[in-house]
């Protein structure tokens, strides 16, 4: 990664927005309120273009959090990483979400550090990540676990579990780290973790972001129906 970049995250209920470089994050900022995405998105990213004293025709490309998470959340922060990347033909990078939070978790030291993210049914969006001399590892990648299956496929036992999830199974999470969870109002912006993986993690983003699994409206309409749900053709 050369140049300014642009990072945004809507995975969860808590946005953030980073610019700057990888070994530079100029600057970054969070709200809260999932209801508020779609209408603050935008304005947040224009006051984090502004701390950092640049304009978007300064950006060099977008990094986007690619999940899993909220159905609603990534649509909407995918729709502004490729609207602000349309304009000037911008790359779009992705990383995932569970990713920057643990990063953010980490504070720079080297540890290893579950991610958990609530998605309902009992289960989380679940992945663990060490941190060694600055590099990343990713010990279980992202997918969707019961918090007890997680512990068990996890071959070493985190310092930390990140998230709303690991805060929903909180007791889980204290036998299993030892500590209590995380929250992510805590963290500094996720955003900022993603621009710094950006450069060494990152991937081209492809057509849609990593749910995780099915919305609740695809479900019951398979179970009703007894059938995929069609594929729109448009």
């Amino acid at each position: 990664m050369k140049g300014i970049w642009l990072a945004i995250d809507t995975a969860t209920d808590v946005a953030s927005v980073a610019a700057g470089t990888a070994a530079c994050v100029l600057a970054a900022r969070s709200m809260r309120g999932a209801r508020q995405h779609a209408a603050q998105i935008i304005p947040l990213v224009q006051q984090v273009l502004a701390q950092a004293g640049i304009q978007r025709t300064q950006l060099a490309g977008v990094v986007v959090g690619d999940g899993p998470g909220s159905f609603t959340g990534l649509r909407i922060g995918w729709a502004a990483a490729r609207g602000l990347a349309h304009e000037r033909e911008l790359p779009v990078l992705a990383v995932p979400s569970l990713m920057g939070a643990a990063h953010a978790a980490s504070a720079g030291h080297v540890a290893t550090i579950a991610a958990c993210y609530d998605a309902l049914r009992g289960q989380v969006f679940g992945a663990v990540y060490a941190f060694p001399e600055g590099r990343v590892e990713t010990l279980i990648a992202p997918a969707l676990y019961t918090p007890v299956d997680l512990r068990h496929v996890t071959p070493v036992r985190p310092l930390r579990a990140v998230g709303d999830g690991a805060e929903r199974y909180a007791q889980d999470i204290v036998e299993w780290t030892g500590h209590p969870p995380v929250s992510l109002d805590t963290l500094p912006p996720i955003a900022r973790s993603l621009l710094i993986l950006g450069a060494a993690q990152g991937y081209e983003a492809s057509g849609e972001p990593v749910y995780g699994r099915s919305a609740e409206a695809q479900v019951k309409w398979e179970s009703r129906h007894g059938r995929p749900l069609p594929h729109s053709s448009c």
